[in-house]
């Protein structure tokens, strides 16, 4: 497959580059500091900033592709916006270049967060625990409340594209190995599921761009 990918440098983000140009993709890599990516070879690299981007800046990155995945999100308080402002330009490109299919990354706690187009969630998520209802969950998101209403953002500028997305959600993320062993369920956390590693996180998004049934679908993702 032809894809491109958001955000290919950080975390998450090099290990869909590197499973990627494994499983023998034709990657383009998106990036706002392409010495990130020195010496990587076979993959098209395109320098953004994901932050300020329109979408007619990000048309070359992503004509032809057969799929997007985003990797994008916030690292510290002074990237909080990214999730949107990029996810926002790239469904502009997308839309303007015909391509369908996007796969983001999100975080487990945004069923409940609240956000302009879903204004009232859910006060639990189904999936969720007694310790993550209770505890854990109203800790992080104290903790983490700007980074979290920019993927709640984000997420609705999902809904709204009209295009065939799925928004992957994740709880804490690990440096740990990869994983096939990791437990997914459509719309709802897993019980359970405090942590995966971001390995095993971009192996089910490239598993996940052939999967029809997760289109249009937040997935929940743990160990």
């Amino acid at each position: 497959m032809k894809l491109t990918i958001l955000a290919a440098s950080g975390g998450i983000g090099r290990q869909l580059l590197d499973q990627a140009v494994a499983a023998d993709h034709d990657v383009t890599a998106v990036v706002r500091t392409p010495a990130k990516l020195a010496g990587t070879t076979g993959v098209r690299i395109v320098q953004a900033d994901l932050a300020t981007a329109d979408g007619a800046a990000l048309r070359p990155a992503v004509l032809g592709v057969d799929a997007v995945l985003s990797a994008l999100g916030a690292v510290g308080k002074s990237g909080v916006g990214v999730a949107e402002h990029g996810t926002k330009a790239v469904l502009d490109a997308m839309r303007a270049t015909g391509v369908e299919r996007l796969v983001v990354v999100s975080a487990a706690p945004i069923g409940t967060v609240p956000s302009p187009g879903r204004p009232h969630p859910p006060r639990h998520d189904p999936g969720d625990g007694f310790l993550i209802r209770h505890l854990l969950g109203p800790a992080v998101k104290a903790v983490l409340r700007a980074h979290y209403a920019d993927l709640a953002r984000m997420e609705d500028a999902l809904r709204a594209s009209g295009l065939a997305w799925t928004a992957v959600r994740p709880p804490r993320l690990t440096d740990g190995p990869l994983t096939t062993t990791y437990r997914t369920a459509l719309d709802r956390n897993l019980r359970g599921g405090t942590a995966i590693s971001r390995a095993s996180v971009a192996h089910f998004m490239l598993r996940t761009v052939g999967e029809p049934d997760t289109i249009g679908h937040t997935v929940g993702i743990a160990r």
